[in-house]
């Protein structure tokens, strides 16, 4: 029995991410590949750079910051992020 899709479910997007850490400029660009290039002006210290990333990928799909979230490669400049689409 298929139970109707509830109203607070949110639809998950996961994207591939490779991270340039102190750039001149921040900016979000997809790839011919579908990956993304995230340039981004913070340095890699003390999750810096991680939490302008998620600020940047959050405004680029028009979500909440709290709907963006690394899931794999934390501390790598490969990174999976997930994307809850509200």
């Amino acid at each position: 029995m298929n139970s109707p899709r509830s109203e607070t479910a949110k639809d998950m997007r996961s994207i591939e991410v490779k991270v340039r850490p102190n750039a001149g400029a921040s900016c979000l660009e997809e790839q011919a590949d579908g990956t993304f290039l995230a340039s981004l002006k913070a340095p890699p210290v003390d999750g810096k750079a991680n939490a302008e990333l998620l600020a940047l990928v959050a405004r680029h799909f028009g979500v909440r910051k709290a709907a963006v979230s690394i899931k794999a490669g934390a501390s790598a400049r490969h990174k999976r992020v997930s994307v809850a689409c509200e």
